[in-house]
């Protein structure tokens, strides 16, 4: 039988202390894959776990744009390559359960208002989501949670509200595929920091390559490439699980994460 094994993060640049959020929210996740949960099931499920934590910038906590809008982004992807993502999505206080929605849709991504109203037609709850306060400073505290369950099989979920100083149509790495999240032949990748860097990067997928290509491992893979990419004012962190169960964590800055595995 396959090592289980689960990670998620708070963000890069997060207060540390939201580890502890963190823990419970993977140990939850640890507890359904010994009961036989899908990997699918269990990353989406700790990501909307984050998502209702307001402490985090993603669904209930999200910030606002500049026009004092709130609005949200999610990805999820499985290691048998189907995807879902959504992008500046309204009234939408788990928008990785929507993206997660996508994966057995011939398409992949739905944006705006469009995303709201086709979540609308199959039931996804919306509601106003009430701002948490910026206090004027970027944020990078998003979340996102990996998951490998007894078959083996792999799935990476992320979610953010976005950054406080950009204009309501700014897309960052989250939803982009090869970015913000990567999931393929058992390895699952997901990244946090400043969007658009981790965007110019193609950052999960470099590092997917990196580790199943060119045989990094998956510590070899995170520091080489954030130390040799990313200057140390960058906000950047990654977090994955390999196709042995094994879970790494490692970014430039303060980033808060959690991890259960089943030995």
């Amino acid at each position: 039988m396959t090592r289980m094994a689960i990670i998620a993060h708070g963000g890069a640049g997060a207060d540390p202390k939201k580890a502890t959020n963190i823990q419970s929210a993977v140990d939850a996740g640890g507890s359904k894959l010994t009961h036989g949960a899908s990997a699918l099931e269990v990353a989406v499920m700790v990501c909307a776990a984050l998502e209702d934590d307001p402490s985090f910038n993603a669904g209930t906590g999200s910030v606002t744009r500049v026009d004092g809008s709130v609005l949200v982004d999610a990805s999820v992807q499985t290691g048998d390559g189907r995807m879902g993502f959504v992008a500046s999505m309204p009234e939408t206080p788990n928008p990785v359960k929507v993206a997660a929605a996508l994966l057995d849709e011939e398409m992949n991504g739905l944006a705006g208002v469009g995303a709201r109203d086709w979540a609308d037609e199959r039931g996804f709850p919306r509601s106003e989501v009430t701002p948490r306060q910026s206090k004027g400073k970027k944020t990078s505290d998003t979340v996102g949670a990996i998951a490998l369950d007894m078959q083996g099989r792999i799935a990476v979920a992320t979610s953010t509200g976005g950054c406080s100083d950009r204009p309501p149509g700014r897309v960052g790495d989250v939803p982009l595929p090869g970015c913000g999240f990567w999931a393929e032949s058992s390895i699952g990748i997901a990244a946090t920091g400043i969007g658009e860097a981790i965007t110019r990067e193609m950052l999960c997928f470099r590092v997917h390559c990196q580790i199943s290509q060119m045989g990094a491992s998956m510590p070899e893979a995170f520091e080489e490439v954030i130390s040799k990419r990313f200057d140390k004012k960058t906000d950047v962190g990654l977090i994955g699980i390999n196709q042995h169960g094994e879970t790494y964590a490692h970014a430039n800055t303060n980033m808060p994460w959690a991890a259960w595995s089943s030995d």
